[in-house]
């Protein structure tokens, strides 16, 4: 079996370079041919080049336009391109998500409007604050590792947030005062839950990231937990992916707060020495 390993030719750092590494190990332990290129080098192959190289794409980047070119190529694309979009826009996985029975935080998606206009009000700003109350939290649409995510103590902060980040896209969320500084990531593979953690944030700091400095440990996830993780990944048509679940005022009271379509995977190995690319070419293997 070969496959095509795509990754974005912008995202270069050490910690991308290993996961990349990593995925590529793991392929050979399935006797998978994986070659990897970046999006920016697909991008000049023809039909004829990507189908000769490849049964599958594993891709690991979020160039929608590419995937769906690649999949009007009738290769199968793991994860899909509409799947990696309801992912990606975190608007629009709440929409997905709305009449699914899943708990979300009460959500807001702020009006749209011109890059050359900009809000010439704000006073939708003060309706929101009136649904949500303070604090509340603002999230860019488009963001990864918490670094978009933004918490408002009052008016004045929304105020001078909003507009600092408006042309990114808002959301504004309910603030669940239980579950702060800590979440629950869960890897769903194959609609089976694999792996989970529990994350606690450094001091100080509401988002449990562990990019952000937060620590990690291994987490048993209730029927409840798998449940809604298994079924946030189906309706979003996912073969894979990381699903955050937030903490509420019960016991086994759960929001769902993202759920994302390539979520890395050294970490939560660290933590429970389950490793998800693994998992995820053992499905490959009976699905492709």
């Amino acid at each position: 079996m070969k496959g095509i390993l795509i990754v974005n030719h912008y995202l270069n750092s050490d910690k991308f370079t290993s996961l990349n590494k990593w995925v590529l190990e793991s392929a050979k332990k399935y006797n998978i041919d994986m070659k990897i290129f970046t999006n920016r080098e697909v991008m000049l192959l023809s039909e004829d080049e990507i189908k000769s190289q490849c049964d599958f794409i594993l891709f690991w980047d979020k160039d929608i336009m590419l995937a769906k070119r690649l999949e009007n190529m009738n290769i199968r694309v793991i994860n899909s391109s509409d799947s990696i979009l309801n992912c990606d826009d975190k608007a629009l996985t709440y929409l997905k998500l709305y009449n699914s029975g899943i708990q979300m935080p009460k959500t807001i998606i702020a009006p749209m409007t011109y890059d050359n206009i900009g809000y010439s009000d704000s006073g939708f700003l003060k309706e929101a604050a009136d649904i949500l109350s303070f604090p509340l939290i603002i999230k860019e649409r488009f963001g990864s590792f918490g670094y978009q995510v933004y918490k408002a103590d009052n008016y004045e902060e929304l105020h001078r947030i909003s507009y600092e980040k408006w042309n990114n896209k808002l959301i504004f969320q309910q603030y669940i005062k239980e579950t702060e500084g800590k979440d629950i990531r869960i890897n769903v593979v194959g609609g089976k839950v694999v792996a989970a953690m529990k994350r606690v944030a450094k001091e100080n700091d509401f988002r449990a990231n562990i990019t952000n400095g937060g620590t990690m440990s291994k987490y048993t996830p209730t029927d409840k937990d798998c449940e809604i993780a298994i079924k946030a990944s189906e309706i979003l048509g996912l073969d894979f992916c990381g699903v955050d679940l937030l903490f509420g005022a019960e016991d086994n009271e759960r929001y769902l707060c993202e759920v994302n379509s390539n979520a890395h995977f050294i970490n939560i190995f660290n933590c429970t020495g389950v490793n998800v690319a693994d998992k995820i070419f053992e499905y490959i293997r009976g699905n492709v």
